[in-house]
């Protein structure tokens, strides 16, 4: 049986140290085709690079970003940051070269670790006292201290802040989450509740690390429980994780739901519908429970076999996508949160999951709907160790968010069940206000359009007034088992707008009222997406108007 560890302070100094005495041999980060140090070697490394920053005339409270993919160097750069009272700064590797500059800037970051595939989108100005390349630990730019000396011990206290972890870099929308000490061991202690592990476990890490979900779940949780965890040397396609799934044969894994929305896609849905036949027997309730068991036996052993705990968070999943995945028996589990709050508010174990809902609230953590309509649905407030002091030089964006009571308005609206199970329905800032005063929520219809097998992703947005579907066609699929219907996309303009009302008229047949779509549009390349593969809403928006 899994044991729980209770840390004298929730502090990630305490948390790693408390690592690097408990679990000294046994392996703690490698690359997958990597040797992995162990948890000694780890530490002492830790302690190396401190030291180097100490040398370099840090303190308490300075801040240090980082900036890279995914690497055993990027948890032995936080933590020796973080261990001795400094500030990380984790900038998400698909930040360009200005957001970076202004992060760099805002935060007031003295030195940079960025790995060698990054380096060229740093400006040769930046104002920073050295830069520090990951990928070997080695000073490249600024004074190169001779010699490092010992570094004297910190003392961290649990209010202290930890990180400022900036969701967009943009300049005027910087708002960077100062996360306490606190804030994120809560996070990584309470994950025990949703799911315990120990030493044996194995985790494959491909979601990237700057980001809370993957850093709290899928970083510090493992390490506090001296379980091992492989990185992706290249980005996680197919070609990649196949074989990595085969070799580290991962017992955990966190996952953001467009992949297996498109495992689901190609190895599911676009298996049995591929003719007349096919699509009657996955209709009838039984055949299709059948054939997803069978579907779901192949994908187990695809991801090694051993797995008890496949994480999906960081957007909401489609329904029909949940189904299969419950139906097959994976273990999947669901989470809900935000950076603000380090990030887990809600979660469901593997043995807790019910369709559509992101679980409970995890202990320590109380969750409310304020002002509930007629439905009960409400935006969520959080309150708990794990909400953020606030955002960083920016009180007045502070005060929007931060009642004075204690109370953090999420701008998520959800709803409880009988049960106390949260229900997440949309982004606050997301819905759109029907002609009859209702609320429209775009990622409902979105779901719907999603599940047409010529449809890759699809985006709805209000244009005038009325509701309009952008949609990525899914090219590919289209190729092998449509060869006629390429030829009219790409020859025959009239017969392909002619496809297009067809489509939207499917697509209305299966939504109510109130959520009909007036136009489709076509999209010529891919949504531009955040970390967490959400689409950037705003760069697809016009200013909103009224739906008529």
């Amino acid at each position: 049986m899994n044991k729980e560890i209770i840390l004298p302070k929730l502090t990630l100094k305490e948390l790693i140290n408390n690592a690097v005495d408990s679990f000294s041999e046994y392996p703690s980060v490698s690359f997958v085709e990597g040797k992995p140090l162990t948890y000694s070697k780890l530490g002492s490394e830790i302690e190396r690079i401190a030291d180097l920053l100490a040398t370099m005339g840090l303190q308490k409270g300075d801040k240090v970003a980082l900036y890279s993919h995914n690497m055993p160097n990027w948890v032995i750069a936080f933590f020796a940051v973080v261990s001795k009272g400094m500030i990380i700064v984790p900038v998400l590797p698909d930040f360009s070269a200005e957001e970076i500059k202004n992060v760099l800037d805002h935060s007031e970051s003295k030195v940079l670790f960025v790995s060698e595939r990054l380096l060229p989108r740093i400006a040769e100005d930046a104002n920073l006292l050295n830069v520090i390349r990951l990928d070997d630990l080695t000073v490249i730019r600024g004074p190169i201290p001779v010699t490092t000396e010992k570094s004297a011990d910190v003392d961290v206290h649990e209010d202290d802040v930890a990180a400022i972890i900036y969701t967009s870099g943009t300049t005027g929308r910087s708002k960077g989450v100062m996360l306490t000490h606190k804030n994120i061991t809560f996070v990584a202690a309470g994950s025990f509740h949703v799911t315990s592990i120990n030493h044996e476990d194995v985790f494959l890490s491909f979601l990237p690390l700057s980001h809370t979900y993957e850093n709290s779940i899928g970083m510090l949780y493992p390490v506090m429980y001296g379980a091992s965890i492989y990185y992706l040397e290249k980005p996680p396609t197919a070609a990649a994780l196949l074989p990595a799934l085969a070799k580290i044969r991962p017992t955990m894994m966190l996952s953001v739901p467009l992949i297996m929305e498109k495992i689901f896609k190609v190895q599911v849905q676009g298996k049995f519908t591929k003719n007349h036949f096919s699509r009657m027997i996955y209709k009838t309730p039984l055949f299709r429970k059948i054939i997803h068991r069978i579907a779901g036996k192949k994908l187990y052993q695809t991801f090694g076999g051993r797995l008890k705990f496949f994480g999906i968070g960081g957007a909401k999943l489609d329904a029909r996508v949940e189904r299969f995945l419950k139906e097959a028996r994976m273990p999947y589990a669901i989470g809900y949160g935000l950076t603000e709050t380090a990030p887990l508010l809600a979660g469901a174990a593997p043995n807790q999951t019910k369709l559509q809902s992101t679980g409970y609230a995890i202990r320590g953590v109380e969750l409310k709907i304020h002002e509930p309509d007629k439905r009960g649905v409400g935006e969520i407030w959080a309150k708990g160790p794990n909400v953020m002091v606030g955002y960083y030089k920016n009180p007045e964006a502070t005060a929007e968010v931060l009642t004075q009571d204690g109370w953090f308005r999420t701008g998520d609206f959800g709803k409880f069940d009988s049960s106390k199970r949260l229900f997440i329905k949309g982004r606050q800032k997301n819905v759109i206000i029907g002609a009859g005063g209702e609320n429209i929520y775009p990622e409902d219809i979105e779901s719907i359009i999603n599940n047409s097998h010529y449809v890759l992703e699809s985006l709805v947005v209000e244009e005038d007034g009325y509701l309009v579907a952008k949609i990525l066609l899914d090219i590919e699929h289209i190729e092998k088992q449509y060869v006629h219907l390429k030829t009219i996309i790409e020859e025959k303009k009239d017969q392909y707008h002619e496809w297009l009302e067809h489509l939207k008229k499917d697509i209305n047949n299966t939504l109510n009222k109130n959520s009909q779509v007036r136009k489709v549009e076509v999209m010529d390349k891919p949504f531009e997406k955040t970390a967490s593969q959400k689409i950037k809403r705003f760069l697809y928006s016009k200013s909103p108007g009224k739906k008529k």
